[in-house]
């Protein structure tokens, strides 16, 4: 290996602790710039700036000490990303993917500009805005803020007409737009990779599932039919064609109730529905993203389980974070347990991820959701 051997990532978190992971495994130094001191990911040998996600002169700092720069998270300074590109420093994916996806309504605007499969949509600037849309869609609708909404936040179904003005109160000032609700069959998603030299590599289309807009379990393969499977990797492929920069997107998919495959939503990082691949893929996806970002061969997507199950671990209540119930989680055979080392917990917060293999998708998830209600942080 070369003596360019730094990566720099804006954010600290467990997405951010599992690439150092991995980048440490292949050599590399990792520094984080992250607000909470002793940060997930400084606890396993990344370096740490303490500052906030944005704050330029830190952003700047990481990069003079880094060799490659990336991020775990969208809801960054992109302004100064950009301008240090263009000074020569590597940043992955570009600052000008990330400024896309960021905003979730020119996220939509650009996939059905490229004619990507998605949610019908509509900007709302105001309460009579949000009448048209009731009108357009009818109710229930959708209401999402266009920007920092992640884990159902952000998100509010309307059900009629007293719901509008209480979902329009509680956003506030917030720049929204809205989709027209859709029953669906499933949700999907699929983690693709891009190299430097533009080889593009698909993981197997997963089935997630959701409680309260949250993911609480991911099934690997997606137990559907191969049509189906086959659109969601499609339509990844056509829009990984379409952004810009090396590294790992999450890609996530509405399937109808027809069997049609929408877009959702893009991720321009490594992605909680690609966690399983750390036991069941031959490469998983922080391997992956250190291999793309830094011009390596990208690895083999292969599955080597059958099938496997993710589920988080929410933390379900206020105060200070405490592992209980480990012991009796390891002796389930095939569980890898992933404690992320966050100091507080509060409902909902993911503390962690546990992923069973096992020969079927139904002794996994039996498993899988076996160890969830053992362990609690």
């Amino acid at each position: 290996m070369s003596l360019e051997n730094r990566i720099g990532i804006v954010g600290g978190g467990q997405l951010g602790r599992m690439m150092t992971l991995d980048a440490k495994r292949l050599g590399f130094e990792v520094i984080v710039v992250d607000s909470t001191p002793n940060s997930p990911a400084k606890q396993v040998g990344a370096e740490q700036i303490v500052a906030p996600l944005t704050d330029e002169a830190a952003t700047r700092q990481l990069a003079e000490v880094s060799d490659f720069l990336t991020f775990e998270i969208e809801h960054i300074n992109t302004d100064v990303l950009r301008e240090l590109r263009e000074s020569g420093i590597r940043v992955n994916p570009s600052p000008e993917t990330l400024e896309t996806i960021k905003d979730k309504l020119n996220q939509k605007r650009f996939l059905q500009g490229w004619g990507i499969p998605v949610v019908e949509f509509s900007e709302v600037t105001d309460r009579d805005g949000a009448l048209e849309v009731a009108s357009l869609f009818g109710f229930p609708f959708v209401l999402k803020s266009r920007f920092g909404g992640y884990d159902g936040r952000g998100n509010l179904v309307v059900m009629d007409g007293k719901e509008l003005d209480w979902a329009l109160e509680k956003f506030g000032k917030q720049p929204l737009y809205a989709e027209r609700y859709v029953r669906l069959e499933k949700e999907l998603a699929i983690m693709v990779a891009r190299s430097m030299s533009g080889e593009i590599v698909t993981y197997p289309v997963v089935e997630t599932i959701h409680r309260n807009n949250i993911c609480h379990i991911v099934l690997a393969p997606a137990p559907v039919d191969i049509k189906v499977y086959q659109q969601a990797e499609n339509i990844s492929r056509e829009i990984m064609r379409h952004l810009k920069g090396a590294g790992v997107f999450g890609i996530e998919m509405f399937m109808t109730r027809d069997g049609e495959v929408l877009v959702n939503e893009l991720a321009p990082r490594v992605h909680n529905s690609g966690h399983y691949t750390i036991e069941a893929c031959r490469t998983s996806q922080f391997e992956q993203h250190v291999r793309a970002i830094t011009g390596l061969p990208l690895g083999s997507t292969e599955m080597t389980v059958p099938a496997a199950v993710m589920v988080n671990i929410l933390g379900d209540r206020q105060g200070k974070a405490q592992v209980l119930g480990l012991n009796e989680v390891l002796k389930i055979r095939n569980a890898g347990v992933h404690i992320y080392g966050k100091a507080e917990t509060k409902p909902e917060r993911k503390m962690g991820h546990i992923t069973v293999v096992a020969d079927s998708i139904e002794e996994a998830r039996r498993n899988a959701e076996l160890a969830r209600s053992l362990i609690s942080i």
